[in-house]
């Protein structure tokens, strides 16, 4: 696959590993895909509906739009990202989300809406995310556990940042001014680095996984260090084991527990009785949550099991959305939103680290494409189903409680998910 020559010339000159710079440039590509992230939009919900007169429903169905065209789209990304690496997919995906922040912030009309959002919401479902694990993937094996992890802190960083940013700017310059905030941080943060520095694998730069092999003086040790067996399955031969339809199952349920709370969560805090200042702040925790325990998941690493990693992050989940029905203060929020977070951010390393190491490398961007339009709809339809049930009921509490209940099932689904069999 072709090479950027600055990656070339780059690569020539470094003392390490050049698979921690592609990690960086996953970093960016993740902090970038927040803008459209559910949180992110979640506190925009109060102000956009109570200006414009939409309801909550109606404002989810632009996310579940959003979900749908990036399922139909993810496996074509995966193909692509598997021929022509994730740098070009991450960049455009990066642009295509700054230009639909800017959309958002003219809006007058909820088909505006729909058309902008679910363009970016489209990026952040199938491209980003099929990209940047790809591209972790492909560079790591012994170590993609701890790589997989850096790049979810960097996520639950920018999911801590673009929610309080927007938030800052709305008090400051309206809703309008917090979409065009969100489009210039997305196109600073992850457009240009993707664009010049990403690498599709390490044999494009006559490297191995992991900088095994490597002469570098930062790799020596790692050569001396015991490979991990890979495994190498087609997409028809992982298709045909009981563990890809487990994982389908799990991250099809789990994700859409995830967003139906992350975009109702600060219109829910509101209704609880907390301004929307301290909601921002909550959703906040929630996502410097999501980043220490990506984090946490990382290093522990090959020591927990994938089955063990999938059932503890939805068991948090599930606690933190049965804690959330009866928020009575901003002390019992931040539990809640802890603990929501821990699994989510757990979700962000363990999910993609269980398919690469349970199918291989080589298809895995075509993997990824064919099986994530289940975790995409399931994103999808989560924050429909908590609009709807608020607005047929008048609160979130119907929506909490079937979240809590469905993430409880997906733990079981996920202690289920053994490792497959080796293809004959």
């Amino acid at each position: 696959m072709p090479v950027p020559a600055p990656a070339a010339a780059l690569a020539a000159r470094l003392p390490f590993f050049y698979g921690w710079v592609v990690v960086a440039c996953a970093c960016c590509a993740s902090i970038a895909r927040q803008g459209a992230a559910v949180a992110t939009l979640s506190v925009f919900v109060v102000p956009m509906t109570t200006e414009l007169g939409w309801s909550r429903a109606g404002i989810s169905g632009a996310v579940s739009l959003g979900g749908v065209l990036g399922a139909v789209c993810a496996p074509l990304v995966g193909r692509l990202v598997d021929r022509r690496g994730a740098g070009a997919v991450l960049a455009l995906s990066a642009v295509a989300v700054a230009l639909a922040a800017v959309a958002l912030a003219g809006t007058t009309s909820l088909l505006w809406f729909y058309l902008a959002f679910s363009v970016g919401r489209m990026c952040f479902a199938a491209p980003f995310d099929i990209g940047v694990t790809a591209a972790v993937a492909k560079w790591f094996v012994r170590r993609r556990a701890l790589a997989m992890s850096i790049v979810s802190l960097a996520l639950g960083i920018g999911l801590a940042l673009m929610p309080v940013l927007a938030e800052h700017v709305i008090d400051g310059h309206g809703w309008r001014g917090g979409w065009l905030a969100i489009a210039l941080v997305v196109i600073v943060v992850g457009a240009l680095p993707n664009a010049v520095l990403m690498v599709a694998r390490p044999e494009d730069l006559g490297l191995r996984p992991d900088g095994d092999g490597d002469p570098g003086p930062a790799t020596g040790g790692a050569a001396a260090s015991p490979r991990v067996v890979e495994v190498e399955f087609t997409v028809a031969q992982a298709m045909r084991t009981p563990t890809a339809w487990l994982l389908m199952a799990y991250t099809g349920v789990i994700f859409a527990v995830q967003a139906g709370i992350s975009l109702h969560q600060a219109p829910h805090l509101v209704e609880q009785g907390l301004t929307p200042t301290a909601a921002a702040l909550v959703v906040g925790s929630f996502s410097l949550a999501v980043a220490l325990s990506g984090l946490g998941f990382g290093l522990v690493g090959r020591r927990c099991s994938a089955r063990a990693g999938l059932f503890l992050c939805a068991a948090s989940v599930a606690a933190g959305a049965w804690l959330m029905l009866d928020v009575r203060g901003a002390g019992a929020a931040y539990v809640a939103a802890v603990l929501f977070g821990t699994g989510i951010g757990g979700l962000h390393t363990v999910v993609p680290v269980a398919w690469a190491d349970y199918f291989g490398r080589r298809s895995y961007g075509s993997l990824r494409g064919v099986t994530l339009p289940v975790q995409v709809l399931g994103q999808a339809s989560g924050p429909l189903v908590a609009g709807l049930l608020h607005d047929a009921s008048g609160s979130y509490q119907l929506s909490l409680t079937t979240f809590a209940f469905l993430a409880a099932a997906a733990a079981a689904i996920g202690l289920a998910a053994r490792p497959p069999a080796a293809p004959g």
